[in-house]
């Protein structure tokens, strides 16, 4: 069976009075639109691990994350529209919420398992699967080098350069593979990657592991507002805000993070009037429903 990995993503520009009285143009590129589940970079770091298990033979595709994992969901989604079998390990205690069912609901069978069990992947999954030739290996959040290269071709699908190109970071792969794709190009475009997560330097690690050469990039770790899946009013506010105002959903995870950094960086001057700048959204709303009583 031929692989139909086509997507549509377009690109939006956002009109603010902010961006109007800083003399800048931002615009989105909404990945969100690729599909309502399979959404966003998580499309793009599947495209090519799914060509691979087909390439290899491969029916099962084995991966893993926490109990609100946008790539379990988007990994399940995807095995049930391409015809593969899909297991999933989520990392600790067994719950129920809403990403989990829809998991259920796309036929992805769910182990539970213990944070400390969890840390080490491929010694789970050659537990489980080490003498079974049709199940994949596919790493939390897609990370590899087949989903770098997914995430560098978005910057084919840009009409012209921008001068800033924003992007919210978990992994670093999707990070890696648009600075990649910034280069192979030979656009000079300033990459900021805003980290999810508290502590978030290591991520540079991360990044530099998947760049097929070294490359100037801004990693800013302050806007983690608190830590992974954290949150206060005050991102909280601007998310309704930005949600009201444009008609474009973000959510507090990822792409809350992302926006705010780019609206406070331009509130200190950062970008010089003219300035051009691209913000990707990387989908992944479901995670909102996790988070609805912090609203």
């Amino acid at each position: 069976m031929s692989l139909d990995l086509e997507i549509f993503s377009p690109l939006q520009q956002v009109r603010l009075p902010l961006f109007t009285q800083h003399g800048v143009e931002v615009f989105i590129k909404r990945d969100d639109l690729i599909h309502p589940l399979i959404s966003g970079n998580k499309w793009r770091k599947l495209k090519y691990l799914l060509k691979r298990a087909q390439a290899e033979g491969k029916a099962h595709l084995v991966t893993f994350g926490g109990a609100y994992s946008n790539h379990l969901l988007a990994t399940a989604a995807a095995a049930a529209k391409f015809g593969f079998k899909a297991t999933g390990f989520v990392r600790g205690e067994e719950v129920q919420n809403d990403t989990l069912f829809l998991c259920r609901l796309h036929g992805m069978q769910l182990i539970f398992t213990d944070r400390e069990s969890y840390r080490d992947k491929q010694t789970i999954f050659s537990k489980h699967y080490a003498d079974d030739t049709d199940a994949l290996f596919i790493d939390e959040g897609g990370a590899s080098p087949e989903a770098a290269l997914g995430c560098s071709e978005l910057v084919d699908e840009l009409p012209s350069a921008f001068d800033h190109l924003f992007c919210a970071c978990g992994t670093g792969t999707t990070a890696a593979g648009i600075i990649n794709g910034l280069a192979k190009h030979g656009h000079h475009t300033e990459f900021h990657a805003i980290a999810a997560l508290k502590g978030g330097e290591f991520l540079r690690a991360d990044i530099d592991q998947y760049l097929d050469a070294s490359a100037p990039y801004h990693l800013h770790t302050q806007y983690h507002f608190g830590g992974y899946a954290k949150t206060t009013p005050e991102l909280i506010n601007f998310i309704k805000m930005f949600t009201s105002s444009t008609g474009i959903m973000i959510e507090p995870v990822y792409t809350g993070k992302m926006m705010y950094a780019l609206f406070d960086r331009l509130k200190q001057g950062q970008f010089a009037p003219g300035s051009r700048i691209l913000a990707v959204h990387t989908g992944g709303l479901m995670g909102i429903l996790g988070m609805k009583d912090k609203f």
